[in-house]
């Protein structure tokens, strides 16, 4: 039996996944982040099949999302896009000492994923944090500082105003540095990494990414297993039940779901 649990990690509200029999033992552990305007009921299947081949599955609810939801009007809410995605990064690490003071994590199998957003916030982590052991983003950019700037670029062009001055701007773009893993390649140490993206999407430009799978790939060399970029030509911004496999593949591979169960 796959148990769901709503409850709090860290003081963060979170969905808890796993498996009834290894609830209380400490298991390869996932964190999986949802989309922009989303919310973590909305990833469920991903916590299934996760937690069918024996990992524990965490689906956290980001600033402003779901339960934590406030009246924002929808540009005040876009403007927030990345203090939604810090924030986020930094809820992370209490979250997932949570469950490691409760003995149910196992330290050297953890993994982290998420859609869209979710997957900015994986890519962004990997700068952040070494306890992550592999990745997997699901639409998602490296790109923290340029794709912020053509954010701004589009919303200008459509005619909007924006309730943000310029210094502030740049204020934000310097503060995105350290999470841009595009500027940080380094950081990655040679983790396993997933990326799944449709070339179609018009969200979160397919392009971008590719090209910085390829800049990676050098780096991997001597273990190619350890990234890959599942591209689907016809797909746009939602991710196929491939995706989907693929994901749970990649963690069953990398953190040895299997030896769970």
């Amino acid at each position: 039996m796959i148990l769901v649990e709503k409850t709090t990690a860290g003081g963060i509200p979170v969905l808890h996944v796993v498996k009834d029999e290894l609830k209380h033992e400490p298991t390869p552990f996932v964190i999986f982040v949802h989309g922009f305007t989303s919310a973590k009921e909305h990833n469920l299947h991903y916590a299934y099949l996760l937690a069918e081949k024996g990992a524990r599955v965490v689906l956290p609810e980001a600033l402003y999302h779901g339960e934590r939801a406030e009246p924002l009007e929808p540009m005040e809410l876009n403007v927030r896009f990345w203090d939604i995605v810090m924030n986020t990064i930094h809820e992370l690490k209490p979250i997932k000492e949570d469950f490691v003071q409760q003995g149910l994590v196992d330290e050297n199998r953890i993994g982290l994923a998420g859609t869209s957003m979710g997957g900015i916030v994986t890519l962004g982590a990997l700068t952040q944090y070494d306890w992550i052991s592999a990745g997997v983003s699901l639409m998602g950019s490296p790109y923290y500082v340029h794709f912020l700037r053509k954010q701004v670029e589009y919303l200008r062009e459509a005619g909007k105003v924006l309730p943000i001055s310029d210094e502030d701007l740049e204020t934000k773009m310097q503060s995105l540095e350290q999470y841009d893993l595009s500027l940080h390649k380094e950081a990655l140490h040679g983790r396993p990494l997933l990326f799944w993206h449709g070339e179609k999407d018009q969200v979160v430009p397919f392009k971008p990414t590719w090209a910085f799978y390829e800049e990676l790939k050098t780096a991997y060399e001597a273990e190619p297993e350890k990234i890959k970029f599942i591209r689907d030509p016809n797909a746009d911004h939602k991710v196929s039940r491939e995706g989907l496999l693929g994901l749970v593949n990649w963690f069953n591979q990398h953190l040895d779901l299997s030896s769970q169960v």
